[in-house]
């Protein structure tokens, strides 16, 4: 399995989570070639609005270059995944991002892919086995279904003031809940927190630093 950054979420413009893909990108390569999927909002694609955003945050990093997945090109991932060392998923909504990569057969190419994988917000919920997420319409909680990579439930962009309704997901499965900025590292089957993490269980909240799946 890829080493996986779970990114609950970070501000581009200010790269306010610059230091976490700095070592992202260093554990990937000297100086990484980096694969963006835009895949997580159905109006992303050609017209992302942050691709040169993008492109030179992660220059400005050391990578030696930066190359986007188009969905409508999906039939040229594996040879794009082999030329990279970085794979990155934007954020914007988990589910279409998950029946996205389903469709394409993305999930079973990150699978075997042998380089760093990066989901930010909804890029790092689709990577979980299941995520928690937040209708924008009523504000109401609801769990879906990920990719699986990470056999974990996840919440992005946590806020305490969730902390009852997580209490009670929690009774039914553990939540990894992830605020902005910092993120949840999955390496060989261990999970170690950059920032703060916390893990809701039994209806109950703690402080998460590391631990094994």
């Amino acid at each position: 399995m890829p080493k996986i950054y779970l990114l609950g979420g970070e501000n581009v413009l200010r790269r306010s989570a610059r230091e976490i893909n700095l070592k992202a990108f260093q554990d990937a390569a000297q100086t990484p070639n980096v694969l963006v999927f835009p895949w997580a909002r159905a109006s992303f694609d050609k017209k992302y609005g942050k691709r040169k955003l993008l492109a030179d945050y992660f220059l400005s990093m050391g990578a030696a270059s930066v190359d986007f997945a188009e969905y409508a090109e999906a039939e040229n991932l594996a040879e794009k995944l082999e030329h990279s060392d970085v794979v990155y998923l934007t954020g914007g909504q988990a589910v279409i991002l998950t029946e996205r990569a389903k469709k394409g057969g993305l999930d079973h190419l990150l699978e075997s892919y042998k380089g760093v994988i990066v989901g930010r917000s909804a890029g790092a919920l689709a990577l979980c086995r299941r995520c928690i997420t937040t209708c924008r319409y009523n504000s109401k909680v609801h769990v879906a279904e990920g990719l699986g990579l990470i056999d974990i439930t996840m919440k992005a962009h946590y806020l305490p003031h969730k902390d009852e309704t997580l209490k009670q997901f929690s009774i039914q499965t553990p939540i990894f809940s992830v605020p902005k900025d910092s993120a949840l590292v999955c390496d060989n089957g261990c999970l170690s927190a950059i920032g703060k993490v916390y893990l809701f269980q039994d209806g109950q909240k703690q402080a998460f630093t590391k631990g094994k799946l």
